[in-house]
């Protein structure tokens, strides 16, 4: 049974996903980098109550802005790395509340964001465990993060997280080729989530080419 370790989740990414700053209004942009300051910079002690916070900030927003894709998106990416802090059972209700957010964006708008909401929701279903604990489905993980591809074929999440699929599925050469893929993708003027993710793709690289030795 897969352990509750999400992103990003990722990670999950870290949302998880991280589209460009062309693409977000000052209030997104704003959680946005709060969310890669306490991701990337924040003792790891003093995540879990940044998060909270951050999280209710991304709530204000998204009442602010009824009907509006991004802002759920956004939530949703809070609430799974805030579940990937907490970690164990105590951590299913955020990602399923995280969920429910980004399938609602998904009917609003589904290729917000560069596809953020296909990257995200694939990533949760690959990351978190399946039936009976919760609803993790590597079918479904598959079919959104090949959305995402799609929709943003050279960015940097939804090919480092299809990788991460990959290579949980053993997938070695593929995840190794979607690693690569990531780390040449263009740079999306956020230096501290930038930064972040390129380490975190080259220690997967490096973990995959070291399991085809």
């Amino acid at each position: 049974m897969k352990n509750l370790k999400l992103i990003l989740f990722w990670s999950l990414t870290s949302l998880f996903t991280l589209p460009a700053v062309a693409d977000m209004s000052p209030e997104l942009l704003s959680l946005s980098e709060n969310w890669a300051r306490i991701k990337y910079q924040t003792p790891e002690d003093q995540r879990v109550a940044k998060l909270e916070s951050l999280s209710q900030d991304a709530e204000s927003l998204v009442k602010a802005h009824p009907g509006e894709a991004a802002p759920l998106v956004w939530q949703g990416i809070i609430l799974s790395t805030l579940a990937g802090e907490k970690g164990g059972l105590g951590a299913l209700s955020l990602v399923n509340r995280a969920k429910e957010l980004l399938e609602q964006a998904e009917a609003i708008e589904p290729d917000v964001l560069d596809g953020s909401v296909y990257t995200s929701l694939g990533s949760l279903y690959y990351q978190v465990p399946g039936w009976p604990i919760g609803f993790g489905d590597d079918d479904k993980a598959q079919t959104y993060l090949q959305k995402a591809l799609a929709v943003n074929p050279d960015g940097m999440d939804p090919n480092y997280f299809y990788g991460d699929f990959l290579m949980q599925e053993e997938e070695y050469a593929q995840a190794a080729a979607a690693f690569e893929h990531a780390l040449n993708a263009p740079q999306r003027n956020r230096p501290i989530a930038d930064a972040g993710r390129r380490s975190e793709i080259t220690a997967a690289l490096n973990k995959t080419r070291s399991m085809m030795e």
